[in-house]
């Protein structure tokens, strides 16, 4: 089965997470991956970008049976909102 979540990347105490697309088997940080949807920031500060999401590839992919963790679909909610606030 195939998911989309999560994979940690960053220093120590300093966490940046890669959205991906990946076998559900494999481990969170293998950097096995079918394809990087965008990225997560927690700890952005000023102008830095704090996530950015391919939020057409994310459809392909549900739409191809992938399921999302947790977290990723609280932060597709999140761009989702962000989108429409930056259109209005």
């Amino acid at each position: 089965m195939v998911k989309i979540r999560l994979a940690r990347t960053g220093a120590k105490k300093k966490p940046f997470y890669h959205v991906v697309v990946t076998d559900k088997r494999n481990a969170r940080d293998s950097g096995s991956y079918v394809e990087r949807l965008g990225f997560f920031n927690p700890v952005a500060r000023g102008q830095e970008e704090r996530l950015r999401l391919d939020l057409d590839r994310l459809a392909f992919w549900q739409e191809r049976g992938a399921q999302t963790s947790e977290r990723v679909a609280s932060l597709v909610r999140q761009s989702k909102k962000q989108a429409t606030a930056a259109a209005e």
